[in-house]
């Protein structure tokens, strides 16, 4: 029997994930509010918002059975950036789309990582993408060259499982572990952790997470929303003034997905809060408050199983899904509610 999620417990210092069938995905009292103003009513206070096909990006590989895109964050050149968690060695892990032809092209490919997000550094501008089963952050180019690992090894003495990554305007990188999510993966052992910008030090800031998958911090950096995978949960955090501890944690939202999963999330320039699911091709918003405000959903005929991730242009409304399923994987739009951000890049 899965065991209920418990509220994350918060140290003093201080894919989604591989399941037992295959690779997952994996990811804030905000200011401003916002009402969609468009749409089809979903129950009494959502609406829906429908999404429509960009472009088809991969196909399902032979060799793992399966494609899954995630880690869609827009780059300094206005591409946005993918990676592939299952695929194969030699296989493009990372893709540029440009967003305009839909075309793709790849960036990156090794023969052992899986990887689960991306993001680009405010610092330095590079590229970053966590390795799952590496257990590390590697960083590169924006086309590519030039990878190598910023950050790796244990913390605390325990192994890390690297799902989503988040920066903080200073350049510290914010991490959901989903250490312990395979054996048996509803055990809630996650953590998250915050290491350094150089990757010299890393601390945990709160454990006891069933499966820490998405993160993303409010607009104004107050406040930051972390996703349980498996216990479709979701807790809002606050820092302490260096970052590397947890003043406040709760958990904010529980979530009512029936047979799918909560997995990466981010935010836009109103504090809205867009939440990906795994095994369900819809990604949930709510408003800074907590309310579930709208649905965007791809159609049913789609061929796609799961919108696990987020991106929204910045300085536009121009919302992106990153959604997967038999078919292969695509990349669908969607107009948001408020115009995206830096911190609109869903892990």
């Amino acid at each position: 029997m899965a065991r209920r999620a418990r509220p994350a417990v918060v140290s003093s210092a201080a894919l989604g994930v591989l399941l037992v069938a295959g690779p997952l995905a994996g990811c804030s009292a905000a200011v401003g509010t916002s009402e969609p103003t468009d749409g089809t009513a979903v129950g009494a206070q959502a609406v829906e918002i429908p999404a429509s096909e960009l472009a088809q990006i991969t196909t399902v590989h032979e060799a793992t059975g399966m494609t899954l895109l995630e880690g869609p964050t827009f780059g300094p050149d206005g591409g946005l950036y993918v990676v592939d968690v299952t695929a194969p060695p030699g296989a493009a892990k990372v893709l540029r789309v440009d967003v305009e032809s839909g075309d793709a092209t790849q960036v990156y490919t090794d023969d052992t990582s899986v990887l689960t997000s991306a993001q680009f550094s405010p610092l330095d501008g590079s590229l970053y993408v966590t390795d799952f089963m590496g257990g590390r952050v590697l960083t590169m180019d924006a086309d590519g060259t030039g990878a190598k690992p910023v950050f790796e090894g244990e913390v605390d003495g325990a192994p890390m499982n690297p799902d989503d990554l988040s920066f903080a305007e200073n350049g510290t990188m914010y991490i959901t572990d989903a250490a312990g999510a395979q054996d048996p993966y509803w055990e809630p052992t996650g953590r998250l952790v915050g290491v350094t910008a150089d990757g010299s030090a890393a601390t945990v800031l709160a454990s006891d997470l069933a499966s820490a998958n998405g993160l993303a911090f409010t607009p104004d950096e107050s406040g930051l929303w972390v996703t349980h995978n498996t216990g479709n949960q979701i807790d809002y955090l606050t820092l302490t003034d260096d970052g590397m501890q947890v003043a406040t944690a709760h958990p904010a939202m529980h979530v009512d997905a029936g047979l799918a999963q909560v997995d990466s999330a981010a935010v836009d320039a109103a504090g809205n809060l867009y939440v990906g699911l795994h095994n369900r091709a819809a990604i949930l918003v709510y408003d800074p408050t907590g309310k579930l405000i709208a649905e965007v959903t791809i159609p049913a005929e789609a061929g796609v199983s799961s919108a696990t991730n987020i991106a929204i242009q910045p300085g536009t409304t121009k919302g992106y899904v990153t959604a997967s399923g038999s078919d292969g994987g695509f990349v669908y739009t969607f107009d948001s509610l408020a115009e995206g951000i830096r911190q609109s890049n869903g892990g």
